[in-house]
């Protein structure tokens, strides 16, 4: 049996928790970086990475449509994804992001890291 393999809930209900993940992969795509609690951070870093890999191909229809489908809102983001990000990482096979552990938050010692491109 294979135990753990499909996603972490966060406390959250899937609408919410689709939301905040697009969300944050929108800040990380305009701003470089995020910085979260690292179950936040894991979990946007494999939206990310899947839309990397999706807009590497160039921009093409369906590649722009399938970043569409997980990335809805923000056009911006988009443009910004398909233009600049996902150019550098087209010979890269994958590992687009790295999360670097911060230390633990002061109020509910939760574990703090940031996400950033490669």
């Amino acid at each position: 049996m294979i135990h753990q393999s499909g996603r972490k809930k966060l406390n959250l209900k899937s609408s919410h928790r689709k939301a905040m993940l697009r969300n944050q992969v929108i800040h990380l795509i305009t701003y470089g970086h995020l910085v979260s609690t690292r179950a936040n951070v894991k979990e946007t870093q494999r939206l990310a990475e899947r839309l990397v890999t999706i807009a590497r191909v160039g921009n093409e229809f369906n590649a722009r449509r399938r970043a569409k489908s997980l990335l809805p809102y923000k056009e911006e983001a988009l443009i910004k994804l398909f233009k600049e990000v996902a150019p550098r990482y087209v010979e890269r096979q994958g590992g687009y992001t790295r999360v670097i552990p911060l230390g633990r938050r002061v109020s509910d010692t939760a574990v703090i890291a940031r996400l950033e491109w490669v």
